[in-house]
């Protein structure tokens, strides 16, 4: 029986919880792809559910998911860059060698030496502008923002956009698509990023340390929360007629407000993102043509990814942790 290396979190809990063991190693199915992993991300998805850290009046239903007592699934981890190490006898789209990046559905498993994933999952080949560190980076946010963004919120060019955690790995990715998009954009970031946003490209940055932009008296055609702060009460005098407000980290009360229209046209945006292979795919072609870059905070050796853990969950990370493997 062949073995191979991955991190696994057996009990909800403190970082210290994740650790490095010994696990049998999977083999592709015909319509599969084996990939060797190279680098993957600790993502804020990963934080809230090693320590069960969620919005108000999700645990219950993240608990039926993920496992009522502990992780139904201990090998945690949401993206993936790596080589295809094997396929299966009826794949034709991928071979071995080739290098690719995968954005498996739950269970997500890619802290680990190897995944299999489907040929048709949301695997993509990797652009040669990024080296494996930064592929491993370009989905949990970037299909996210270009789902709200682009998606729900059908920002054009010539609008205006707030994002409210712009230096994190879903405000990085969501200002330089706004950007893309052709919308002029404010970001919202302590003293310390506020020079990486202003060069993701961001036409003004807000240090929230030093002023509240919800009393500087403008208003924007998109307001996006990435951090859990927002409601529509709190923003709704933010928007123009018409505006769009949109909830990453919303709780189940605002979820549920977010049903129907609201007054002036203006509507709110929460819940889950619905990501998809197109999303990657997109993804894959503006990071080829030095459109979108994610940005990366600190990359960790694989066994010290316990430390990567404790990165996210100081909740002071700019972009993505990536953890090599």
């Amino acid at each position: 029986m062949a073995m191979m290396r991955a991190a696994v979190c057996r009990d909800y809990g403190p970082p210290e919880n994740v650790r490095i063991a010994i696990v049998e190693k999977p083999a592709p199915k015909a319509d599969e792809v084996l990939i060797r992993i190279r680098a993957s991300t600790v993502s804020s998805g990963d934080w809230r559910v090693r320590s069960l850290t969620v919005p108000k009046g999700m645990g219950l239903m993240v608990r039926a998911v993920f496992g009522f007592s502990r992780p139904r699934n201990p090998i945690l981890g949401t993206e993936l860059a790596g080589t295809v190490e094997a396929v299966g006898a009826a794949v034709t789209k991928f071979k071995p060698g080739d290098a690719v990046i995968g954005y498996p559905s739950f269970p997500n498993g890619c802290h680990a030496e190897y995944r299999p994933m489907r040929e048709t999952d949301r695997i993509v080949p990797k652009p040669n502008a990024l080296c494996f560190e930064e592929a491993a980076a370009m989905c949990f946010g970037g299909a996210t923002a270009l789902d709200f963004l682009r998606d729900r919120a059908k920002l054009k060019a010539g609008e205006s956009a707030l994002i409210v955690g712009a230096s994190g790995a879903l405000g990085s990715a969501a200002l330089q698509l706004a950007k893309h998009f052709g919308a002029r954009v404010t970001g919202v970031c302590s003293a310390a990023n506020v020079e990486l946003v202003r060069a993701l490209g961001a036409d003004r940055v807000i240090d929230y340390t030093a002023e509240d932009y919800r009393r500087g008296g403008e208003c924007y055609d998109v307001i996006f929360d990435t951090v859990g702060e927002a409601s529509f009460k709190t923003h709704e005098p933010l928007l123009q007629p018409g505006g769009r407000l949109l909830l990453l980290a919303a709780g189940l009360p605002e979820i549920i407000s977010a049903i129907g229209r609201k007054r002036d046209g203006k509507r709110v945006f929460a819940g889950p993102a619905k990501e998809t292979l197109e999303h990657l795919t997109t993804l894959s072609k503006l990071a080829g043509a030095g459109i979108y870059r994610p940005v990366i905070d600190q990359v960790f050796a694989f066994e010290h990814i316990a430390e990567a853990h404790a990165r996210v969950a100081s909740r002071r990370k700019r972009g993505s942790v990536v953890v090599t493997i």
